[in-house]
């Protein structure tokens, strides 16, 4: 993420917590940056570790409950997929992910017709769609090579 980007994401998080009454604390801000510079889908460990050089006294529970915050609020997003971790990645607009099933490893991914899926009508369950990402998942190259390597023995 560019300087200008990340100024205004920055900006973006401390108006949103005016509006909403919240403080926007040093911790807040730091964790908030952090994911900003990693910027390639850090889990919430990753995002401690490179946190606590700043602010050692920091603990993972803080961390973990000030992602979910942040991913609540809109300035970052939370991407799962099942038996792995939670990720979170600065991107908000849409896109998707490529997810290898051997080392979780995420891929952020660009599909125009993803884009213009059409989102069934949940009313009828009393269910609100806000947003949608599409996980594809597989095995990436280096795995699939890993496999190769490991078959041809």
């Amino acid at each position: 993420m560019d300087h200008e980007a990340r100024s205004e994401r920055l900006e973006l998080f401390k108006r949103l917590s005016r509006e909403k009454g919240e403080r926007c604390t040093v911790q807040r801000l730091v964790i908030l940056e952090a994911v900003l510079d990693l910027g390639d889908h850090p889990s919430a460990d990753r995002v401690f570790e490179a946190v606590r050089t700043s602010l050692p006294g920091i603990s993972k529970p803080t961390v973990y409950r000030t992602l979910d915050h942040l991913a609540r609020l809109g300035v970052i997003t939370k991407a799962c997929h099942p038996g792995s971790v939670a990720r979170f990645e600065p991107r908000t607009d849409i896109h998707h992910h490529l997810v290898c099933m051997s080392c979780d490893q995420f891929v952020d991914f660009e599909a125009a017709s993803l884009d213009r899926l059409e989102i069934p009508d949940t009313s009828e369950i009393g269910f609100e769609v806000a947003d949608y990402r599409v996980q594809l998942r597989g095995i990436c190259r280096s795995c699939r090579a890993k496999q190769r390597k490991e078959e041809s023995r």
